[in-house]
C-alpha cells in the first residue's frame, strides 16, 4: 500500500466498529467519540440519572468491543445495534432498580419523553426517530401498555392489574401496539440505499 491514509473520522461505522474489534486504539477512540452522545443519551433518556448513564454508556461500550464481531449488518446500522445495546442495558439498570411496577400515572410523563422532550435532540439518529413517531401515533392505550411492556418487562397479566382492564385487552392492547410499530419500522422509506 501506499502512504496514503484514509482520514480516520471519515471511516464508515462498521470500519471503526471493525477496529474497535481488533483493539486499534485510533479507531477505538473515533469509534467513542463518533457514539458517545447517542448512547449517552438513549442511557440518561431511560434511567434520568447521569452517574448511572454514564456507568451504561460505559458498559454499551465494552460490550460493544466484546461482540463487534457478531454484528450482522443485514440486522440493522451500526447506530441502532449500539444503541439497542445501550437501551437493553439501561432498562435492565432500571429494572434492578424498581421493586414495584410504574405506577400508570406515571407513564403520561414517560411517554412524553419517548415523543417530544429534549432527550429528542439525543436520540436524533434515524431509526430513534422512526420509533418515536410511531409511538407517538400509536392510541394511547396501545401506548401505554407498549411501554409497560416493552420498557418495564411487565406482564400481560400486571399491565392489566396496573390499567384495570381485563387480561385479553391487555394483550390486544400489546399485541395491536407491536404489529403497528412493526409495520411502521419496517415499512421500506425512500431513499434508502447501500452506499
Amino acid at each position: 500500500m501506499s502512504g496514503f491514509r484514509f482520514p480516520v473520522g471519515r471511516l464508515p461505522d462498521e470500519a471503526l466498529l471493525s477496529g474497535l474489534a481488533t483493539g486499534d486504539p485510533e479507531l477505538a477512540l473515533t469509534f467513542v467519540r463518533r457514539f458517545q452522545h447517542r448512547v449517552f443519551g438513549v442511557a440518561m433518556a431511560v434511567t434520568g440519572d447521569p452517574q448511572l448513564a454514564e456507568d451504561i454508556a460505559q458498559q454499551t461500550f465494552e460490550r460493544a468491543w466484546r461482540h463487534a464481531q457478531i454484528y450482522d449488518s443485514r440486522r440493522g446500522s451500526v447506530t441502532t445495534w449500539l444503541t439497542t445495546i445501550a437501551h437493553n442495558l439501561a432498562i435492565d439498570a432500571v429494572r434492578a432498580r424498581r421493586t414495584e411496577p410504574v405506577a400508570p400515572e406515571d407513564l403520561d410523563a414517560l411517554l412524553g419523553v419517548v415523543t417530544e422532550t429534549p432527550e429528542r435532540w439525543a436520540l436524533a439518529d434515524e431509526a430513534s426517530s422512526q420509533l418515536r413517531a410511531a409511538v407517538a401515533r400509536l392510541p394511547r392505550e396501545q401506548a401505554r401498555a407498549l411501554v409497560m411492556a416493552g420498557v418495564y418487562g411487565m406482564t400481560a397479566q400486571q399491565v392489566a392489574e396496573a390499567e384495570k382492564i381485563p387480561l385479553g385487552t391487555a394483550k390486544t392492547r400489546i399485541r395491536a401496539a407491536m404489529q403497528k410499530l412493526r409495520t411502521a419500522l419496517t415499512s421500506p422509506k425512500r431513499g434508502d440505499h447501500v452506499e
